[in-house]
């Protein structure tokens, strides 16, 4: 699907009709209706690919890189990305704004195309019926995964069914409407619903990695069943995968990052070249866009490469020399000073990233994984010691440890649910480093795990910005100021502590 964002670029009609002031200011002047921008299934899979290109976690690698703990402050650093780093967050933050708009453009988007291929001509849907299948389940699926993304930033705790969500967006509504945000219950019920809906509509193919399919959804429900602590459900379905896609070896692993192979990818986001994300973005912020590596870096994936950012000395500390995942995310050209800590200096341990070397001859360019199966087995593993299996867990690591060291390794022992918690955090903090997932991980297992925010107290000399308990209120984000702006009902649901 390399011109999946190349085709957009003729679909001028449809990007009309994806943007968006804010969340809600939708139906403007003068804007062309969908029923005259699709009246074809060809036209509504056009659209279709409009509303991929609203799908990205550059984002979300920025904050969560930024926020936690994966980062130390590079020598090239201008001054990028200091307040997250600081852990400031409040409602005028730049992160709650990216998020919450990214999100309604997303949900614009798909809610916008599903109503359109509802009210399509029945003589044009019967032209090509399985097409028009297949974009209508890939549209529910992007939706109900946009959901589930906004509330995993602004919903206060994922069990709680009464907890306040997100404004749910299944419909487009007018300019006039001015909507509170659901809970909890009601958000996953439509997530629920829009996931059924698109596994009845999609076809068993499930070879294209770029491409909302069967398998995507049975990855989505396991990530939501591990968030929502149900672990009957998290088990089953992160089984399901791990079943059907073997752990990447050695090589395998390697080509993965380089985009040279799939290896154990279950879906991604592909980059290439001239795409919309295809330049710098915005360094050092949650904005973000761009090559996912620029996010580091602001030439390339090496020492000369002048990165503002680099690895956090507590992440390398995990890190072992033998682990393939070491050579993928650990850049040759960096200098490593094995006395770090007495020594004190800088400019004698300068870890450079390069989890994003680049692909296609483009530096820091690469495709965006969403799912891979480590995360199910790490998911199969939470789910392990839940259920009071602490060797079922611990066999589990072993075997990502076993394909990452390319040997026969140690399985843990845990001699508590808490320690086995711990473990696994720590394995997802290395196997999933700069994937935008260590915020979320923190937020919903770090109190069981006893664990928070850790930086190496060099990395935060600086501003004394070092630890972040788990249960902080700043692991949910505020709802943002641009949004009471349009939407001032919304000032008595903000989060608490904010």
């Amino acid at each position: 699907m390399k011109n999946i964002r190349n085709i957009l670029l003729t679909i001028g009609v449809f990007a009309g009709l994806a943007s968006c002031n804010d969340a809600i200011e939708i139906e403007q002047p003068g804007r062309l209706d969908a029923d005259a921008a699709f009246r074809t299934v060809n036209d509504l899979q056009a659209g279709l690919f409009g509303v991929y290109d609203n799908y990205d976690i550059s984002t979300d690698i920025a904050f969560q890189s930024i926020f936690t703990d994966e980062l130390s402050i590079g020598f090239d650093n201008g001054g990028q990305g200091l307040a997250d780093y600081g852990f400031v967050l409040n409602a005028g933050s730049t992160a709650p704004a990216t998020f919450w708009t990214n999100g309604y453009d997303q949900l614009n988007a798909a809610s916008r195309l599903i109503e359109a291929a509802l009210n399509l001509d029945p003589e044009e849907i019967a032209e090509n019926p399985a097409l028009y299948n297949q974009v209508l389940g890939e549209a529910y699926a992007l939706r109900a995964w946009g959901h589930f993304i906004l509330l995993s930033y602004f919903s206060t705790d994922y069990t709680d069914d009464s907890a306040l969500s997100i404004i749910n967006l299944d419909f487009v509504p007018t300019i006039d409407q001015q909507l509170l945000r659901n809970t909890n219950g009601e958000t996953f019920a439509l997530i629920n619903s829009d996931l059924t809906a698109a596994n009845g509509l999609l076809g068993d193919d499930t070879s294209n990695k770029t491409r909302i399919n069967k398998d995507f959804i049975i990855a989505l429900r396991a990530r939501i069943a591990a968030y929502r602590e149900n672990y009957v459900a998290a088990a089953t379905l992160s089984q399901q995968l791990i079943d059907k896609y073997p752990l990447a070896n050695r090589a395998e692993y390697e080509a993965m990052f380089l985009d040279n192979e799939d290896g154990e990818v279950i879906f991604k986001l592909e980059r290439t070249n001239s795409d919309t994300y295809d330049g710098q973005g915005a360094t050092g912020s949650p904005a973000a866009g761009g090559w996912a590596g620029a996010r580091f870096a602001f030439v390339d994936a090496t020492l000369a490469g002048s990165p503002y950012f680099e690895m956090g000395r507590s992440l390398f500390n995990l890190m072992d020399e033998n682990d393939v995942r070491y050579d993928v995310n650990v850049a040759p050209s960096s200098v490593i000073d094995p006395d770090y800590q007495a020594n004190n200096n800088p400019a004698t341990d300068i870890l450079v990233i390069q989890k994003y070397p680049g692909s296609e001859g483009q530096p820091l360019m690469n495709d965006l994984k969403i799912f891979r199966s480590s995360e199910m087995y790490l998911i199969r593993a939470e789910a392990a010691v839940a259920q009071g299996n602490l060797g079922i867990a611990a066999n589990l690591i072993k075997d990502i440890r076993d394909a990452r060291f390319g040997e026969d390794t140690t399985a843990p022992s845990f001699g508590s649910p808490q320690a086995a918690y711990a473990a696994i955090l720590n394995e997802r903090r290395v196997e999933l480093a700069f994937e935008g997932h260590r915020y979320f991980d923190l937020k919903r297992l770090g109190t069981r795990a006893n664990q928070g925010v850790l930086k190496d107290p060099i990395d935060c000399a600086f501003n004394g910005a070092c630890t972040l308990p788990a249960d902080d209120y700043r692991f949910t984000l505020p709802l943002p100021i641009v949004e009471f702006n349009a939407n001032p009902g919304l000032r008595e649901q903000q989060n608490p502590g904010y």
